[in-house]
């Protein structure tokens, strides 16, 4: 069976869950023990550590979670109904495809069982099982990456994790449909790998856009399947990192305002955090960070999958050389724009879609601008 992979909980954090409070979060927490797995038929969100950090360049041989869990468990909760389960943690295989391998089986059950998982890594290469294990779902994927660097590197030279996506794009099954970075850092990154972006249709945000405005990241959460969150792209100063030592990158503050956004999207159905560097620090801020992920969660409007759009308001904006649909959300006054299908016989999208957008882009096909995003997704769907 699938679970037999996973690790229960240790003991000595399940002693210290016992003296918390009944208002705390480690009280209301399903919790895979020795004696006892979850029931999953009554659980929505299922927290999984994955101890294998091979795939990077660590200073540290093992990945430590307690110190994440302590402080996660020792939170109190928002107002909210949805069960929660601590799974317990995957050790690292013989190799690393057997990690693979094994975070894979148990991710995919989870998902075909509408389970969100909640991954603490290990190295961020985790990303490619988790991507993989769509693969049995037969849909396309949507992979959001919250990261300072595009992870394109070449397979056969380097550590995976600063490599996986090259992996997710070549692989067969190729089920990716569209890949955006948030957060890029422009000098880490060669302009060969963010002409790559262009040329593959693929989204990227610099640090600076995201961090001016950072609403400009809802819609694309909104899109998104997997989110995966290189802890490296906090700045040092707010993630306590200093062994790999980033003087810029989002604050504290505004990775948790991205995880809010991720949690709150109805189609996020997983969430990963990787690269974790065992200081007591970062594992007060990836705490925060699923906090502010589940409590998003709570605030979900199920409005995807989209049934009737006769709920929504419609919007006809003509263009020189199109007419674009816009639709509008009179429950959470949130905007979407129409991809219309094209029929050539290997498009990726078999029906006209919507695809998530700002206020701003509608303002903009106002004044006769075509939005960028729509663009890239119809260039996709001709392609």
């Amino acid at each position: 069976m699938e679970f037999d992979f996973l690790k229960p909980i240790d003991s000595d954090v399940l002693d210290k869950i016992k003296k918390l409070s009944s208002q705390q979060l480690g009280s209301k927490i399903v919790f895979h023990t020795k004696d006892q797995f979850p029931d999953l038929n009554k659980i929505n969100i299922a927290v999984i550590g994955v101890l294998d950090n091979r795939g990077s360049d660590s200073a540290f041989s093992d990945v430590d979670l307690l110190a994440i869990r302590e402080e996660l468990y020792g939170m109190f909760p928002g107002n909210w109904d949805a069960s929660i389960a601590d799974l317990g943690d995957i050790l690292a295989g013989n190799s690393i495809e057997d990690t693979y391998f094994a975070l894979r089986k148990v991710v995919s059950t989870l998902i075909k069982n509408k389970i969100i998982p909640i991954v603490i890594g290990g190295s961020q290469d985790l990303t490619y099982p988790l991507y993989r294990a769509y693969d049995e779902l037969e849909q396309m994927v949507n992979l959001v990456s919250i990261d300072s660097k595009f992870d394109f590197g070449k397979e056969n030279g380097g550590k995976p994790a600063t490599s996986y996506l090259t992996k997710i794009i070549i692989d067969e099954p190729n089920n990716l449909f569209n890949y955006c970075n948030i957060g890029y850092q422009t000098y880490y990154n060669s302009q060969e790998e963010i002409d790559l972006v262009e040329k593959l249709f693929f989204d990227g945000y610099r640090l600076g856009e995201i961090s001016n405005n950072i609403a400009l990241a809802e819609p694309v959460f909104r899109d998104a399947d997997i989110v995966s969150l290189d802890l490296n792209s906090v700045k040092s100063a707010d993630s306590g990192n200093f062994i790999t030592f980033a003087p810029n990158g989002f604050n504290g503050k505004e990775i948790c305002a991205l995880a809010r956004y991720a949690g709150i999207s109805d189609k996020v159905s997983l969430f990963g955090l990787f690269n974790h560097n065992n200081s007591i620090q970062e594992s007060v801020l990836i705490a925060q960070i699923i906090w502010y992920f589940i409590e998003g969660y709570h605030y979900r409007s199920n409005e995807y999958p989209f049934g009737s759009r006769e709920n929504y308001l419609k919007y006809i904006v003509p263009l020189e050389e199109e007419t674009l649909v816009f639709y509008k959300s009179d429950k959470t006054d949130r905007w979407w724009i129409e991809i219309p299908f094209v029929s050539n016989g290997s498009n990726k999208l078999k029906r006209n879609t919507l695809l998530p957008c700002s206020y701003d882009e509608y303002l903009g096909a106002c004044n006769q601008e075509l939005p960028e995003r729509w663009w890239k997704a119809q260039r996709k769907n001709i392609v």
